[in-house]
């Protein structure tokens, strides 16, 4: 029996949870990306997968797509920020601004995002783009 996208989807989910290796659950988010293409939250969590696997270019593109299928995603316009920061890319302060705008508003997406950041800086300490998207939007 096959697995269905969202048993898919929360299984990764929880095998991050539980840390398994960033390079592990790529090729399962991937899998999840090819099947529901349209799924912003899949194509999220795969650039942060591939930002944590030192994969910033792939962590771009899946990112990108992130954004244009949902630019309210204060997540998706974070792992954007932090990819165009590592492969020195222009035009990041827009997707800084508008991540910084949508938690201001609202209290829940700022907590995520607090907890995405920290989990991130403890799996990879020495993560200076990421510190720097902190500081911008918290400090």
């Amino acid at each position: 029996m096959t697995n269905t996208v969202e048993s898919l989807f929360d299984t990764g989910l929880e095998r991050y949870k539980a840390g398994e290796s960033a390079q592990t659950l790529i090729p399962v988010f991937q899998e999840i990306c090819d099947r529901a293409p349209r799924s912003s939250a899949a194509w999220t969590c795969l650039a942060w997968l591939y930002l944590l696997d030192n994969k910033p270019s792939f962590a771009y593109k899946a990112a990108l797509k992130a954004v244009k299928l949902n630019p309210q995603d204060p997540q998706a316009r974070i792992n954007l920020a932090v990819a165009m920061l590592e492969t020195g890319q222009k035009g990041l302060r827009e997707h800084i601004e508008v991540a910084s705008q949508l938690i201001t508003l609202n209290s829940e997406w700022r907590e995520e995002v607090q907890n995405s950041i920290a989990d991130g800086l403890s799996r990879k300490p020495d993560w200076q783009s990421l510190a720097k998207v902190k500081k911008w939007l918290f400090e």
